[in-house]
């Protein structure tokens, strides 16, 4: 509700500064009878014409107090000027000065507020000299306190918003370093798979080729020689493999050594929900819909968005922090959702984690999509859609 309060204020500014001044306005007209028809010590009395002009050129000025501050000031202490020139006496609407003068302070440089400042404190001054009999120290300090309040307010209002500004400027700017650094990793990563898989494929693939060509030609006219290009082709194959299972160890980041097993796929979905279990979080798996059977490569990115997920909530969730899978057969997709409710956008992120953009790129291979983000309140949510292959 505040948000659309405050939306419409920025869309209709002009109206909104219209209406901060209604409280002068019922006061001046109050005040309208007591300062038409009688006359104060080395001053004279307005007529009601008088009044409401006078009222009005002090007034309408603070409409443009956001916009042009600098200059609304400036037309409002030359009407005081004006009117201390004139000897009529202070009337409710001169309180317009102290409201230009905050706005000065709240929205300008602080050599514009420090000069609007000493400007008010001046007319205070000659003020008290022409309406007072006796100008008494006290009536200068109670005076000076006066102007010295909304003065500060301003000022500090200023530093707020300005602290407010440079907070949310520095909030920009790190999501979007944020952005650059993935983009960064994630390009880094791909040119280096990249690289490493023409160094290992590109030369052994070609000589294998160029093998079995010879091979193909010389089986009829020179056995020898084709079983001497086979024997190329199995040694050249057993390197190429050799460095390819070089380049899966180079690219795991717990340093083990390669193993054998199958890829894990859906239904070792509930050993690693116990393997969390058992590490101390409570998690909560449940599967709905008519199950089918899915594809190894989909089964896969299944098992990693969970398991990612999983880790994250050990990772950043906090004790105590608790996880709920599930998982949907809907149709021609299947939709997975991991919730937790831990820490959630109070969660100290890691600047190199890549877990959620691998995440991402897992998912989209088979053109599924991802959605992740804190839930209000606290804790994370992880949701996928993943639509199923012509092969299931």
């Amino acid at each position: 509700m505040f948000g659309r309060v405050r939306a419409w204020g920025s869309g209709h500014r002009r109206l909104v500064d219209g209406l901060a001044i209604a409280p002068l306005l019922l006061l001046c007209a109050l005040a309208l009878p007591a300062y038409t028809g009688s006359m104060s010590p080395g001053g004279r009395a307005l007529g009601i014409p008088g009044y409401v002009l006078l009222s009005a050129a002090l007034l309408v000025p603070l409409i443009w107090r956001r916009a042009r501050p600098v200059q609304m000031f400036a037309v409002i202490a030359l009407v005081c000027f004006g009117q201390w020139l004139a000897g009529v006496q202070p009337i409710p609407a001169n309180l317009a000065v102290f409201v230009a003068m905050y706005g000065v302070a709240a929205r300008c440089a602080l050599r514009w507020a420090v000069a609007a400042g000493a400007v008010v404190e001046l007319g205070l001054i000659l003020a008290l000299v022409r309406w007072e009999v006796a100008v008494q120290p006290i009536a200068v300090i109670s005076g000076s306190f006066f102007v010295l309040s909304p003065w500060i307010a301003g000022i500090y209002a200023n530093t707020r918003r300005r602290y407010l500004e440079s907070l949310e400027e520095r909030a920009e700017r790190a999501e979007r370093e944020r952005d650059q650094q993935a983009r960064i990793a994630t390009a880094a990563e791909r040119a280096r798979i990249a690289r490493e898989l023409h160094d290992v494929v590109a030369h052994n693939v070609s000589v294998m080729i160029v093998q079995a060509d010879g091979a193909g030609f010389a089986i009829g006219t020179d056995p020898e020689q084709a079983r001497q290009a086979l024997q190329t082709i199995s040694r050249t194959g057993r390197q190429a493999l050799a460095e390819m299972r070089r380049l899966v160890g180079m690219l795991r980041q717990d340093g083990q050594e390669e193993d054998y097993a199958p890829q894990p796929g859906v239904a070792q979905l509930d050993d690693l929900v116990a393997q969390v279990r058992r590490s101390g979080m409570a998690v909560e798996f449940s599967v709905g819909g008519t199950p089918i059977d899915l594809p190894e490569g989909e089964q896969l990115v299944i098992y990693r968005v969970v398991q990612e997920a999983l880790t994250n909530t050990l990772k950043h969730g906090g004790p105590g922090a608790r996880a709920r899978v599930e998982m949907t057969y809907s149709g021609r997709e299947v939709l997975l959702q991991v919730t937790d409710d831990g820490r959630g956008a109070a969660a100290p992120r890691s600047i190199d984690g890549h877990g959620l953009i691998g995440m991402r790129e897992r998912v989209a291979m088979y053109d599924g999509s991802v959605r992740a983000s804190p839930v209000p309140g606290g804790g994370f949510q992880v949701n996928v859609r993943l639509p199923v292959s012509r092969a299931a």
